[in-house]
């Protein structure tokens, strides 16, 4: 796979894949899981920051901001390392009170989707469990997928909200951050896979009430 990929892309890919196998060599699991996944958030983070200034700098517009939370009714899918961290950042920032809000709205989606697939699952419209008045509540530990999930184009988000049987809507998506996004990702679980860890993927509503023994093994 990185043999076909350009210098720009190759290097994301060696970096997440060098967080991955840091990860797998330490010895605390999970804590140092989870600061190797917030390394490669940071770094991706960083990227997406300069990419909008330069974009901005040449008259190219993104909608895509924090609040505006028409992508947040999708199905997203994440890896069970992001889970881990997802599931830490709620513990240590969240009552139990509102935990158990959060683990009562997963449980709400998962019974809606639990029967649907294919196309019916991915058009799905159902909010996140973790959004709230508009926002996420956990933006700084959100999965890659939102990370990278970036529109030039608010209309075609409303339309793909709106009609998302119509295969002519779709989001006018960035698609340089998603790709090297995508690959940084693939590098942390090619890392970790090399050191024979198991990875696995979720929606978002399965994995956050999730215990760390059920995600990681």
């Amino acid at each position: 796979m990185i043999e076909n990929l350009n210098k720009l892309e190759k290097q994301f890919f060696i970096d997440g894949f060098r967080l991955g196998t840091d990860a797998a060599e330490s010895g605390a699991v999970s804590y140092n899981l989870i600061i190797s996944v917030q390394k490669m958030y940071g770094l991706m983070d960083e990227f997406i920051q300069s990419f909008l200034q330069f974009a901005n700098e040449n008259n190219q517009s993104v909608d895509c901001k924090r609040g505006c939370s028409w992508c947040c009714y999708q199905p997203v899918f994440a890896l069970n390392y992001e889970l881990l961290a997802l599931n830490k950042f709620i513990q240590q920032n969240f009552d139990e009170q509102t935990q158990s809000e959060i683990k009562k709205r997963a449980a709400a989606k998962q019974k809606r989707l639990e029967k649907l697939s294919g196309d019916k699952l991915l058009n799905s419209k159902f909010p996140c469990p973790l959004l709230k008045d508009g926002y996420c509540m956990a933006y700084g530990a959100r999965p890659m997928a939102c990370r990278i999930y970036l529109s030039k184009q608010l209309d075609t988000c409303l339309k793909f909200y709106n009609s998302p049987d119509d295969k002519n809507n779709f989001p006018a998506l960035l698609q340089l951050p998603m790709r090297v996004g995508r690959l940084m990702n693939e590098g942390f679980k090619s890392g970790l896979k090399s050191k024979n860890w198991v990875v696995k993927e979720f929606r978002i509503e399965e994995g956050l009430p999730a215990s760390e023994q059920s995600l990681l093994f």
